[in-house]
């Protein structure tokens, strides 16, 4: 079931208690649909308020949602999933950084809360498809299949954190916002025009369940104080760090190497060895990533067979690269038309057709290049 859908549907509309939710679920309202508006309390904590345009899921977000719900005139509910959450998100996300990865805990929540724990408990209770504000684009062809596009205005484009849904998820799936060429700034003004009361609360940035932001200060609570060697390409010892889990791959600033390369250009990290707890740094140039293997794969339709010419991006607000990839037992075999860099293990890459998604993968090993090549530019 998608927006395209001719009938009325019963929707259940999920509002974070911002204004895109908001206003999705009073387009799908608008649209004749039998709309319900539900807000997912996903923090153990909800007395915590938002930080500025931290964090999310608070009960200040839950009682915006209930008073945007009452103007739009659609029932609304509060579903308690902060257990499931904490577990398919939060906690993955600790274990991911523990074992060197960087994770996406927006694909993750898409993919284990919006959109299968929300979505099944929606179908067991009689409705069509669930309702978001994210901006994005469901076409069904003329074999009646549906697809994830991209939203038609690639500014505000979130397909990448979507590309984890499946067809069966897609056939259930509602995205008011995506086919509209209309700025931030008019959003806000079309939810002013039908009196919601979010028009002017600020976008939530970030990890939602951090609401301070401070991810390295969240994970050291978590796991604890693990020092550590911070080395250079050959080995040598450059300073020294309080837990390898702090650090992303790509990472320049907060390194605390106490003495400048030989070359006296900065250090980035390379890599991230959770086994020995040591950070590798190394120049720019050692960054460059010319393959990649990624698993896990999940497609929006049906698997690609034998490789093919797509384009990718590898992180939520990136840019697209070409590529050629290919499946093989499972895994995800990709080779990259120029090299990139800021590849991390854990990350997601997407993968799309023109504007389809064509689907996603988790990153598990990627393929350097050599320093002789790196010299040769």
């Amino acid at each position: 079931m998608t927006e395209n859908s001719q009938r009325p549907l019963r929707v259940l509309a999920a509002m974070s208690g911002g204004v895109d939710s908001a206003v999705a679920a009073a387009r799908a309202a608008e649209a004749g649909h039998d709309v319900t508006g539900v807000h997912l309390a996903l923090s153990a904590n909800p007395q915590s308020f938002r930080t500025g345009a931290r964090g999310c899921c608070t009960i200040e977000d839950s009682r915006d949602a209930r008073r945007a719900a009452d103007v739009i005139g659609i029932p609304f509910y509060v579903w308690d999933l902060a257990e499931r959450f904490r577990e398919d998100v939060v906690e993955d996300f600790v274990a991911e950084y523990e074992a060197g990865r960087t994770p996406n805990p927006c694909l993750r929540c898409n993919e284990k809360i919006k959109f299968a724990a929300l979505l099944d408990k929606a179908l067991a209770l009689g409705f069509d498809a669930v309702c978001t504000g994210h901006y994005a684009t469901i076409v069904t062809g003329p074999d009646g299949a549906r697809e994830l596009h991209r939203a038609s205005d690639m500014a505000k484009d979130q397909s990448y954190v979507l590309g984890v849904l499946d067809e069966r998820q897609l056939a259930h799936a509602m995205f008011p916002l995506g086919d509209t060429l209309t700025t931030k700034d008019e959003i806000r003004a079309e939810a002013e025009r039908r009196g919601l009361a979010v028009a002017k609360k600020p976008d939530s940035h970030d990890i939602c369940f951090i609401a301070d932001g401070d991810t390295q200060g969240f994970l050291a609570n978590r796991l604890g104080k693990a020092e550590g060697d911070i080395v250079d390409e050959s080995g040598t010892k450059v300073g020294s760090h309080d837990g390898a889990y702090g650090f992303t791959v790509g990472q320049r600033k907060g390194l605390r190497i106490g003495h400048p390369a030989a070359d006296g250009k900065p250090r980035y990290v390379l890599d991230i060895s959770p086994v020995d707890n040591t950070v590798t740094v190394g120049p720019a140039a050692s960054l460059d990533v010319t393959a990649l293997t990624a698993v896990k794969p999940r497609w929006c339709g049906t698997a690609p067979t034998g490789p093919g010419a797509y384009t990718a991006q590898l992180r939520a607000h990136g840019g697209e690269t070409a590529v050629t990839a290919e499946l093989r037992d499972d895994t995800l075999h990709v080779r990259f038309a120029e090299p990139v860099r800021g590849v991390a293990p854990g990350q997601a890459i997407v993968l799309y057709d023109a504007t389809r998604v064509v689907g996603s993968a988790t990153i598990a090993t990627t393929e350097r290049r050599t320093r002789a090549q790196a010299l040769a530019g």
